[in-house]
């Protein structure tokens, strides 16, 4: 397939299909962004989280240099249970591979019907309110991430840190740019056309053939960190 016409599909699969890389819950009042402000905690350094699927296990390698909030984020939904028994409602394969998105919270409920998979958010026991992060981009040569607008300039994101490369793992959001809560994606294929529009802040490190065989309705039955995972406060 030629890459014009490949380009064409995935901006078709984005513009058809919105909710393909959206957390569809209603936007949020604007937070704090950055290390420094949030009251969520970051990443210091890297972790190694696994999946258990009902399909096999995957792993994943968060970068808490290059993503610190975005990737202390997951670590910490992942120690909290929050993506035990969800669902990965999203699994676009066709007409070209696309992604496979899960972790809405409130797909682990069995009152939840599946036709509301893919609009909830964390909500924090602590407070009530849903959290929610803003876009977190790194670019190479600079010492902080940029927080909260996305960037499309082509001269920018070829020298981000953190692609969108196959097996690249990001925060799902809704339009507004710093709506990412706890639902993610992984790439099924390298997509620079959201390069700079999402935050990534892993890889698939091992069972990437797991990833592949996940269909619309399979679940992640637990989720663990395997090494790393340290949490702090402020900047890392």
């Amino acid at each position: 397939m030629n890459r014009l016409l490949r380009s064409l599909l995935i901006c078709g699969l984005i513009l058809l299909c919105p909710w393909a890389l959206a957390a569809c819950a209603a936007d949020q009042p604007k937070q704090a962004l950055g290390c420094g402000l949030a009251a969520s905690p970051c990443l210091s350094g890297k972790a190694s989280v696994s999946l258990q699927t009902s399909k096999g296990e995957f792993q994943i390698e968060l970068d808490g240099d290059a993503a610190p909030l975005t990737a202390g984020n997951f670590v910490d939904l992942v120690r909290r249970g929050v993506y035990n028994g969800t669902v990965f409602h999203r699994v676009v394969k066709e007409p070209v591979p696309f992604v496979v998105q899960g972790g809405d919270p409130t797909s682990a409920k069995a009152t939840v019907p599946p036709s509301q998979y893919g609009m909830g958010n964390y909500v924090d026991p602590a407070t009530g309110s849903s959290r929610m992060i803003p876009l977190e981009i790194k670019r190479q040569g600079e010492a902080q991430p940029r927080y909260g607008e996305p960037i499309t300039a082509t001269s920018i994101t070829r020298e981000l840190v953190l692609t969108h490369q196959r097996g690249a793992v990001a925060m799902a959001r809704a339009n507004d740019p710093n709506s990412a809560s706890a639902q993610f994606y992984v790439a099924l294929q390298a997509l620079p056309e959201l390069d700079g529009r999402y935050a990534v802040f892993g890889r698939v490190s091992q069972g990437m053939e797991v990833v592949d065989r996940l269909s619309q309705g399979d679940k992640i039955i637990k989720a663990s960190v395997l090494s790393g995972g340290t949490l702090v406060k402020g900047q890392p």
